[in-house]
């Protein structure tokens, strides 16, 4: 498949399922399973595993390897799996970013290297060894929040301009005058993806290609009818989706993510609650107020007593 026409496919709301855990903190690769059909059924575009919502820096190498294939597994073709490849080791993102397109992924999400902080003439080098070492497309993964530097528009270009499997990007960027120019600058068929999610029904006004966001783990089913709304040219029903998720989005985010969300479906019976030190789960008075948000969006009705 050419890359033009992966970017056909790659569309709508990717979504980037948690890892779930057992009580003892081991991956419960049987909930995961359980986890990705749910998506798939309920409307969702694509999937991710390992990013940001996945925990990656909890997980082992081989721990994401393992994750990684028996997502591509459950998947099996019946919507793009884009699996999240980076780190803030260099060989890593390389072994991982490799064995992505060993198992068959459609693509491979890298995230800017957290904690180093390199410059941009380093993150140009980065991405370009990486993309040059497989030839499955790259979708960069921008989280400034996150990572303590910025890829540059004009590194982001240079990029594009240099690896032309460099397809798109997940911007997790507040600065919304930054992901405009990625698009004026990286040229209107870049694929351009919301990882903040105020910010998923304005990344489609302008042209983007879908979202990558963490609410989806929750209420994948709005969030994938607001996309289908938008490219079905229902600009109210969309405009209507964007508010009506606002208040859920923003209880989702009261802290780090995925902390919240694992506890959001724990209320649900999708998961067992429990994420790996140093990450953990919010507070009893916000896990109350997960609680009772929840209930408002009628997600808890169909929990089993």
């Amino acid at each position: 498949m050419s890359y033009n026409e992966i970017k056909q496919r790659l569309r709508g709301s990717i979504a980037p399922v948690v890892t779930p855990f057992d009580a003892e903190g081991n991956i419960d690769f049987e909930t995961m399973k359980n986890l990705i059909n749910w998506q798939i059924e309920s409307g969702s575009h694509g999937i991710s595993v390992t990013g940001t919502s996945g925990e990656p820096s909890s997980l082992t190498t081989e721990e994401r390897k393992q994750v990684m294939e028996l997502a591509k597994k459950t998947v099996n073709g019946r919507v793009p799996f884009v699996p999240a490849t980076g780190s803030t080791n260099h060989d890593e993102t390389l072994e991982l970013t490799k064995f992505a397109q060993e198992i068959g992924a459609d693509a491979a999400m890298v995230i800017v290297p957290y904690y180093n902080r390199p410059s941009q003439h380093a993150l140009y080098k980065h991405f370009k060894a990486v993309a040059d070492s497989v030839d499955i497309p790259i979708i960069i993964y921008n989280i400034p929040g996150r990572t303590a530097v910025n890829l540059e528009v004009k590194t982001m270009a240079r990029l594009v301009e240099d690896c032309p499997n460099i397809i798109g990007a997940k911007e997790s960027n507040k600065d919304f005058e930054h992901v405009n120019r990625v698009l004026l600058h990286c040229g209107r068929d870049f694929l351009l993806f919301s990882g903040i999610e105020l910010l998923c029904y304005p990344m489609l006004a302008i042209g983007g290609a879908g979202s990558i966001s963490a609410t989806a783990n929750v209420e994948p089913a709005k969030v994938a009818e607001l996309h289908d709304a938008w490219f079905e040219g229902d600009i109210k029903r969309a405009q209507d989706l964007h508010f009506e998720l606002m208040e859920l989005n923003d209880i989702l985010f009261a802290e780090t993510n995925p902390g919240p969300v694992k506890a959001a479906l724990g209320m649900m019976g999708k998961i067992t609650p429990k994420l790996r030190l140093p990450l953990d789960l919010p507070a009893e008075e916000l896990q109350e107020r997960i609680r009772q948000t929840l209930q408002k969006y009628g997600l808890l009705e169909k929990v089993k007593n």
